[in-house]
């Protein structure tokens, strides 16, 4: 017994490791991609790595299930095989990410009922290691041998195209380094971290007891040359390059732990769950957010509440008000209005997942048979779930089972910010975001269908993120037109359109009938983004896709660019 024991934990660790090698694969072709300017390739390429950890899982259940016939094993070989596996992983590079792929492999083998902590790795028993224990960083003396430093810096860069003008580069990064004060030493991670159009060079400088991040985009002119595109030193603008609305980095490393742990010293408001997951690794990032939930629960008192905000038609939606997080259900039935299907919901948030988010769209962990303890649930809340989401529910040993929900960073609802707001200028930046999420969405080929106040929210950083996503699709399946004009002025009397509409037009200028019934929020709109209402943006918009014009959308403040100082 202990042979097959041993057996099929060398199995499953193989079967890991076959996943990290495809991972690291796909990850590897980042700098061809973004130095041969194939734009396309980096978003399909995203997309491919994030699905390959399910395969990789599938076929490693597959070979267990023909190799040994391991559903003959009772639960207590289980805890023997998990025991002989967390053995192997104690000189591991990746330990942790291993611990949550036996967990992906064991949950989808066996019932829900196997789910404990004896059986799969609810908490881990390998700490990753410290950035200052794997070979990641590579260090430079600043003060006076700033420009030096950073002249040795750019010119060790892991790249093989020229520079635009490196000289300028190198005055602009050594004059914005002057914000560092005083600070001797500079920690950069010897990988580039590759997203969308650029490759981040990612450090650290320790000023006064505390690490401030040092941030250095490096863009491709789409010439065969490369510029430094500005320099980020400021935590919360650190932690909005790395927020739960943005494509995920490649990022090519044997010790990915060492790399989080790094970035935690200078984004210390992310936690590790998020950090994993901003490079790539969602998986674990899952498996580490179930973790702190718990841990949550367990120091907390509050009751789980319908979250604030209108009611969505297709999403029963609660959160626990000590937890910055909602909890989103698919409803059994849906209004009439809304011609959908489960599956199509569940369809929309994968496109999501697997679409570049270009800042602007919500990050969803999802979950299957989710147990809450049921003594934490508001009364008023149980009732509205027993009526909307029956047959995702189920009562075990004292806890609500959720058979499927997706898992979202808490936003204040932004009809709920705009009617709260007594400051015209605080109204004024939350329009100009709003119009601007969208425009960037649309030139990522996203149509958010549903441009309601109440789908977007507003972020402590004040930024506004779409998080409805039950009625988005690709732009470039709409018909943008113009309402023609009345053939005769009873048409406009009339309560049925005087033009043919077909099942997938789309009318820019109906937008203010919905959106602009304020007039102070309709005078702000068409002062900011008139062109919204305008088929002819959208058709532009349309075009630029077909034509495989990716548009530039920073992570960053404009202003910050060293663009504007040449």
């Amino acid at each position: 017994m202990l042979s097959l024991v041993d057996d099929i934990a060398d199995a499953i660790l193989s079967g890991f490791e076959r996943h990290y090698q495809t991972f690291l694969e796909i990850t590897r072709g980042a700098r061809d991609r973004f130095e041969r300017g194939d734009w396309r390739s980096v978003q399909q390429a995203s997309a491919r790595r994030l699905q390959s950890y399910d395969r990789r899982v599938g076929d490693n259940i597959a070979m267990l299930q023909n190799r040994f016939g391991q559903k003959t094993l009772n639960q207590n070989q289980w805890q023997w095989v998990k025991t002989a596996y967390s053995r192997k992983l104690l000189t591991h590079p990746q330990p942790e990410l291993a611990e949550s792929f036996y967990t992906s492999v064991f949950c989808h083998m066996f019932d829900r009922s196997y789910f404990h902590n004896d059986n799969i790795f609810v908490e881990t028993e390998i700490a990753p290691l410290d950035c200052t224990q794997r070979p990641v960083l590579q260090c430079y003396p600043l003060g006076e041998k700033t420009a030096h430093s950073l002249g040795e810096l750019l010119a060790k860069l892991p790249l093989t195209l020229p520079f635009e003008n490196i000289t300028r580069d190198l005055a602009l990064l050594t004059r914005a380094f002057s914000c560092y004060g005083s600070a001797s030493e500079l920690q950069v991670l010897k990988p580039l971290f590759f997203r969308n159009k650029a490759a981040y060079l990612i450090g650290r400088v320790k000023q006064q007891g505390s690490w401030l991040p040092c941030i250095i985009p490096i863009l491709n002119n789409e010439k065969g040359q490369l510029f430094v595109d500005c320099l980020v030193s400021d935590p919360s603008e650190a932690s909005v390059i790395f927020g739960f609305a943005r494509a995920y980095f490649m990022v090519d490393t044997p010790y990915p732990g060492a790399i989080v742990n790094f970035l935690q010293s200078f984004i210390t408001n992310k936690s590790s769950a998020a950090l994993y997951t901003s490079i790539g690794l969602q998986k674990h990032g899952k498996t580490l957010f179930y973790r702190d939930f718990l841990h949550h629960l367990e120091n907390t008192q509050d009751h789980f509440v319908s979250a604030p905000g209108i009611k969505g038609m297709v999403m029963e939606v609660f959160t626990l008000p000590s937890y910055p997080f909602v909890f989103k259900v698919i409803r059994d039935k849906f209004a009439p209005q809304k011609d959908l299907t489960r599956q199509t919901v569940m369809e929309k948030y994968q496109l999501v997942k697997n679409h570049d988010r270009v800042g602007r769209m919500a990050d969803t962990w999802e979950f299957s048979y989710v147990a809450f303890p049921l003594n934490r649930f508001d009364d008023a809340l149980i009732k509205a779930l027993k009526q909307s989401i029956a047959s995702q529910l189920s009562e075990e040993d004292g806890y609500l089972i959720i058979r499927h929900c997706y898992i979202e960073r808490r936003m204040e609802p932004m009809n709920l910010y705009l009617d709260r707001q007594p400051d015209k200028t605080n109204i004024e930046a939350v329009i100009k975001e709003y119009g601007d999420a969208i425009k960037q969405m649309a030139g990522a080929n996203i149509f958010p269908g549903d441009m309601l106040f109440k789908n977007f929210g507003v972020t402590r950083h004040k930024r506004v993120i779409f998080y409805d996503y039950d009625e988005i699709c690709y732009l470039t399946e709409c018909n943008f037109r113009k309402i023609p004009p009345p053939r005769h002025p009873e048409d406009e009397l009339s309560g049925e359109p005087w033009y043919s509409v077909g099942p997938n037009d789309v009318f820019p200028e109906e937008f203010a009938d919905f959106l602009l019934c304020d007039p102070n929020v309709s005078d702000i709109f068409r002062a900011l983004h008139a062109d919204l209402l305008d088929a002819g943006l959208w058709q532009q918009k349309q075009a630029n896709i077909r034509a495989g014009i990716y548009e530039d959308v920073f992570p960053y403040a404009q202003e910050k660019r060293f663009i504007h100082q040449y």
